[in-house]
């Protein structure tokens, strides 16, 4: 990683940005969340960021400014051949997608993923993958902050020539710990935030 790269991190403000998709999943749910990530953001580490978040579609030209996609929801995620090829050049060109399941979205995620890159799969990540490791430790993997399922928490990777390319969590819903709305207790929030700026972090320097 270049010491240029670094500076630029800490110098130039970044957006966070949240994906408006189509199939009926409610993308738009908790929309406090990425706008409390920045602010924990700003406030531990020297990366300049918004404190707004922006929200684009898969076909707005000026998705390639930004480097961080989230998305989230509990229904179905539908793209078009249009939105899967530009989301396939979006992440080749260095972008980076986190996608949290909140329960519901996970078979059509899933399937639509395999459509942009049908020659690779989502794999689970180790727990000594640097996304857990990157500025917080966790050892076990994501936190949990929600289960909706039996079974652990998981996250998931695809990679894309070598490269990490989207992260994916299930049965864990950490994005849910980085709104109010939940009555989370604050140690959960905490970890929350905590596996939050550690996927920030990692998109921003891989």
């Amino acid at each position: 990683m270049s010491y240029l790269f670094l500076l630029l991190i800490a110098l130039s403000p970044i957006q966070l940005v949240r994906l408006q998709y189509g199939g009926g999943g409610d993308w738009y749910n908790d929309p406090d969340a990425l706008p409390n990530l920045a602010g924990e953001l700003a406030e531990r580490t020297t990366v300049m960021i918004e404190a707004d978040q922006k929200v684009l579609t898969l076909m707005d030209r000026e998705l390639e400014n930004y480097s961080f996609l989230y998305m989230t929801g509990h229904g179905k995620v539908a793209f078009s051949k249009a939105e899967r090829e530009r989301l396939r050049e979006y992440l080749r060109c260095g972008g980076f997608l986190y996608a949290d399941d909140d329960y519901g979205m996970d078979e059509s995620f899933r399937a639509e993923i395999a459509r942009v890159f049908p020659n690779s799969k989502l794999v689970e990540l180790p727990f000594t993958h640097p996304i857990y490791h990157i500025l917080y430790d966790f050892t076990g993997g994501p936190p949990q902050t929600h289960k909706h399922t039996e079974g652990p928490p998981a996250g998931y990777g695809l990679f894309d020539a070598g490269r990490l390319v989207i992260f994916y969590t299930v049965n864990c819903n950490p994005s849910d710990g980085w709104t109010a709305a939940h009555d989370n207790p604050d140690d959960v929030r905490e970890q929350a935030f905590r596996m939050g700026i550690n996927i920030v972090l990692y998109a921003l320097l891989n």
